[in-house]
């Protein structure tokens, strides 16, 4: 078999490039830190890298919405927290408003009154940081609370902006104003005006919110002793219990609201409980308003004293129960933040053991490509110096 000169030269320089080539593959694996320059250079771990590259891309977003919604959620809180102080500073006002106090007192009260309602509006107008409104609901854009003609309406809605912190959760970043602020579950009672007995009901509280349905509830006496429990409303009016002892100012609950009634009532006396809806800027105004009136009798200044504690109260509690539900909302975005920070970290480490380079095999294949170029750049040279013509 004849080898031309020419084959000798091909075959050679063809065997160069590809040792070249191979020696820079390595040399950019080492200046990269990558084991994959190309798809092609494993197309199994190349795609199950962009895969997880996906997922760490997606797990990364989330923890950004986490962090935006923690946020959200904390400077909330921070205004609860300054409406929690607030209301417990009318309620103090208002059981002082209860003593003995002079006409120019009360007049003073009521002046502060009026301030804490500007402060309490200002609270509720709250933003983010970044313009948007804490309690408008949907309508971050838009002041939840504005004062027309001494009266504070809503101008929300009753939406919460939804986060999505985790692949599989959503998470409410905001908070209905008109639940906080405008719709405090409270209730009224009264005495059937037809009434023959001395009974008197008490003011009363809501014991469950969640079980106020709007619905009306009727106490009937059989007797001194005895009484029955009426559901009045909706019609048609619906028997819920009859024949159940009476004892003076034991507590008496139904529907998600609880009263007593004390006093010698009489067979065919009828006390009534209906659950309202106030907002707590009402409830301040009208004690400011009770503590203004110069016409106001003793015992009907008491009686609005009485009532606004009361409502009071309820306002602390459903302002309470909002706090509850942010803090565990941030519970939650701090547990799902630790998942999502491990969760990071197993993706990190599967990429890195797809796609980095693994030094010391690179070094040492380095070495090696290098000294098998030299020895064929060395023996090249040899081979070309065989010609015929050099020993003629």
């Amino acid at each position: 078999m004849r080898i031309s000169t020419s084959t000798i030269f091909d075959a050679n320089v063809s065997m160069l490039n590809q040792q070249q080539a191979k020696l820079l593959h390595t040399q950019q694996q080492l200046a990269s830190g990558r084991r994959m320059l190309t798809a092609s250079d494993d197309p199994i771990a190349s795609a199950r890298a962009l895969d997880v590259s996906q997922a760490d891309a997606m797990n990364t977003q989330y923890d950004t919405n986490r962090k935006t919604a923690s946020s959200t959620l904390s400077l909330a809180d921070g205004a609860m927290q300054s409406v929690t102080d607030l209301l417990q500073y009318v309620r103090d006002r208002s059981i002082e408003a209860g003593g003995v106090l002079t006409a120019s007192m009360r007049q003073s009260m009521a002046v502060d009154l009026n301030a804490q309602i500007q402060q309490l509006q200002g609270l509720a107008n709250s933003t983010d940081g970044q313009g948007n409104y804490l309690f408008s609901g949907f309508q971050g854009k838009t002041q939840p609370f504005t004062n027309v003609a001494g009266t504070v309406q809503y101008n929300g809605d009753d939406g919460q902006r939804m986060v999505q912190v985790s692949d599989s959760r959503q998470l409410a970043a905001t908070d209905s104003g008109a639940d906080i602020f405008m719709r405090v579950k409270s209730l009224t009672t009264q005495a059937s005006a037809a009434n023959t007995g001395s009974g008197i009901i008490s003011q009363g509280t809501v014991s469950n919110a969640a079980l106020i349905a709007g619905n009306t509830y009727q106490v009937s006496f059989t007797g001194a002793a005895t009484y029955d429990v009426i559901q009045t409303t909706p019609a048609p009016a619906t028997s819920l219990s009859v024949g159940n002892t009476y004892t003076s100012g034991q507590p008496i609950t139904v529907g998600g609201m609880q009263f007593n009634i004390t006093g010698v009532p009489a067979a065919g006396d009828t006390f009534t409980a209906t659950p309202v809806n106030e907002s707590i800027f009402k409830t301040i105004s009208d004690l400011s308003s009770a503590l203004a009136s110069g016409t106001a009798t003793p015992a009907q200044l008491a009686d609005s004293i009485a009532r606004a504690t009361n409502m009071l109260d309820n306002d602390l509690s459903n302002v309470v129960s909002v706090r509850a539900s942010i803090g565990s909302r941030m519970n939650e975005i701090d547990s799902l933040q630790t998942a999502g920070t491990n969760l990071g970290l197993s993706f990190k480490s599967t990429l890195s053991q797809l796609q980095d380079v693994d030094y010391s095999k690179a070094a040492t294949d380095l070495s090696q490509q290098q000294l098998g170029l030299q020895a064929a750049q060395q023996s090249f040279v040899k081979i070309a110096n065989l010609s015929l013509f050099n020993y003629l």
